[in-house]
């Protein structure tokens, strides 16, 4: 994938977005993560660190040297469990005395088929689980986080992974990995669902919001036309992915190599990953078939 050149963050500097919010990313760009986890502050006094980040001590210093005197941590908010969001929440809980809030463990929020295909024994193709991850305290969609002067409106908006959520703060909202400016979301079963990410795309859509902050990229300034484009993109790859099927039984990598004719070899099996996530989600719509047991190499047909 090529990336944007456009965005070229300062890594570790505690960056202004808005009054009240604070951008800080971590040091761990890849092919995944683009230039680095988003780290977000939330507040003056009384703060809140959304997506602490991946290990990393150098971030954790980072977060702690963007705590002003004045400043105590009042909460932890971990959007999701991969781990570039997830596994720095323990460390700073440990160095600020703050809770950690998420919507559950790794495997909160996971729909049937997809504990189906989990139970099965498909794992990985992602970015990572922190399977270890607990929170201190569970928070439910429509849950309102707040402290001086801030509140958060809690959104439970899986897809990317059954426990993610994304974060209203006013008419912004922090999307984390549901909507990002420089990629489309990976959805990588069984930890990633399509249908609930179109449905969370839907959720998302039904607001009048004025900018997104992603887990990953710069601030996405007209969401309306960035949920837009990723129904759109998720359309166009059921189609090409039906396409594909009207040759034959194809498994999902097979077919990835048709559709993802411009992916770098290395990145083509988490490209078969989302081809399966098509899959299933057509398996849903009545359209295709698995010929297998349903599972990573499984064979599908058009019904």
């Amino acid at each position: 994938m090529q990336l944007p050149d456009d965005f070229d963050p300062a890594i570790g500097v505690a960056e202004v977005m808005e009054p009240g919010l604070r951008r800080i990313v971590a040091p761990n760009p890849s092919p995944m993560t683009y230039r680095g986890t988003n780290t977000y502050l939330v507040g003056e006094t009384a703060l809140a660190v959304v997506d602490p980040g991946p290990e990393s001590s150098a971030h954790l210093e980072a977060i702690l040297l963007a705590i002003c005197p004045e400043q105590s941590v009042s909460h932890i908010i971990v959007t999701h469990s991969h781990l570039d969001h997830s596994p720095l929440a323990g460390p700073l809980s440990e160095a600020t005395g703050a809770p950690v809030l998420a919507f559950g463990d790794a495997t909160a929020g996971r729909s049937a088929i997809m504990q189906r295909l989990a139970d099965a024994g498909l794992s990985g193709g992602g970015e990572g689980i922190d399977a270890g991850f607990a929170p201190d305290h569970h928070v439910a969609d429509g849950d309102i986080i707040a402290a001086t002067g801030w509140q958060l409106e809690v959104l439970h908006t899986p897809g990317h992974l059954g426990n993610h959520i994304s974060l209203g703060f006013g008419n912004a909202c922090l999307t984390a990995d549901h909507v990002m400016g420089w990629a489309s979301s990976l959805v990588s079963p069984p930890d990633g669902d399509l249908t609930d990410f179109m449905a969370s795309c839907a959720r998302l859509m039904q607001r009048d919001w004025r900018v997104f902050y992603p887990g990953h990229g710069a601030p996405i300034t007209d969401p309306r036309a960035r949920l837009t484009w990723l129904v759109e993109h998720r359309q166009g790859r059921e189609a090409a992915i039906v396409a594909a099927l009207n040759s034959g039984p194809a498994t999902a990598a097979e077919i990835a190599g048709k559709v993802y004719t411009d992916t770098p070899p290395a990145l083509l099996p988490a490209a078969a990953r989302n081809v399966l996530a098509h899959l299933i989600d057509l398996m849903g719509k009545s359209l295709v078939k698995p010929l297998d047991p349903l599972g990573g190499e499984a064979r599908f047909v058009r019904i």
